[in-house]
């Protein structure tokens, strides 16, 4: 009975964390094809927005998953977060893989939701669905712009940067040792974080900062018409930036925030502020 309750326990966890990074990935892509795709299709003063829309989607996206699956799982959402809380926070390894596996699902599941509703768009922006809309489902170096010279290698110094920035700021926001916010407001500091990254760290690579997220619609693209899928603008497979990048910038910016931070913090949660102790006390 106790074997089938932790399997039962294990299977909602994976079902939250699908769940969740499926929500979160509905809102990226989905806004990412209403820019590039329908607004390929309007004039200048039609547009259906910009960078900032994306970012704050991705964002919004991003608390909203959060907000889906943080009580079964914890909602970890991206691969980089479950390998560096096992590294750093006593996350079970064991349940890494699985983990993993079920937030590329849902990030592939939400791609294709977003492949088939933007079909009419897509196909009339780009008809031979190439680098042009690719951008739509995965990250390119520079944003596939082939007139920024950034090729694989410093995307994936960018992306390391910016998953090392995600990761510290996540454990310290989620750290009750430290000053974590209240009122259930995490996943909202999340999605700030990431509206953030977003806004300042853009450019270079697509702030994929997650495997999921990338590897996941990356795969649904090239199963639905996108033969550029693994490749950037240049012809290089490019497929493992966002991949290997974000793992090591996770561990790097998990490791600071311990080195920084995690060690010089109470062993114990801090009492509330003001709180009077008790006469027994």
């Amino acid at each position: 009975m106790a074997e089938r309750f932790k399997r039962s326990g294990l299977v909602g966890e994976l079902s939250a964390e699908f769940a969740g990074t499926m929500i979160l990935i509905l809102f990226g892509c989905g806004v990412v094809a209403q820019v590039v795709a329908g607004g390929a299709l309007t004039t200048p003063a039609g547009g259906l927005g910009n960078h900032d829309s994306i970012a704050w989607a991705w964002g919004l996206g991003v608390t909203l998953g959060v907000y889906v699956a943080a009580r079964l799982s914890g909602a970890h959402l991206n691969p980089a977060v479950t390998v560096s809380l096992a590294a750093f926070k006593g996350f079970p390894w064991s349940k890494v893989a699985p983990y993993a596996l079920a937030q590329t699902a849902g990030a592939f599941v939400a791609a294709l939701i977003v492949r088939w509703n933007y079909t009419e768009a897509l196909a009339k922006a780009d008809p031979g669905h190439t680098i042009k809309t690719q951008g739509v489902f995965s990250t390119l170096p520079a944003n596939g712009n082939p007139n920024l010279p950034v090729h694989e290698w410093g995307a994936f110094r960018d992306q390391v940067i910016g998953t090392a920035i995600l990761l510290l700021l996540i454990l310290a926001v989620t750290d009750l040792l430290n000053t974590p916010p209240g009122a259930n407001l995490a996943p909202f500091i999340v999605g700030l974080i990431v509206v953030a990254i977003g806004m300042a760290w853009g450019t270079n690579a697509g702030y994929a900062i997650n495997p999921a997220r990338d590897f996941g619609p990356r795969l649904a693209s090239f199963f639905t018409g996108y033969g550029t899928a693994w490749r950037d603008q240049y012809g290089n497979l490019y497929f493992w930036v966002p991949i290997i990048g974000p793992l090591v910038g996770g561990l790097l910016g998990a490791g600071l925030y311990k080195a920084f931070i995690g060690r010089f913090l109470p062993t114990a949660e801090p009492e509330p502020p003001g709180r009077v102790p008790s006469p027994e006390e």
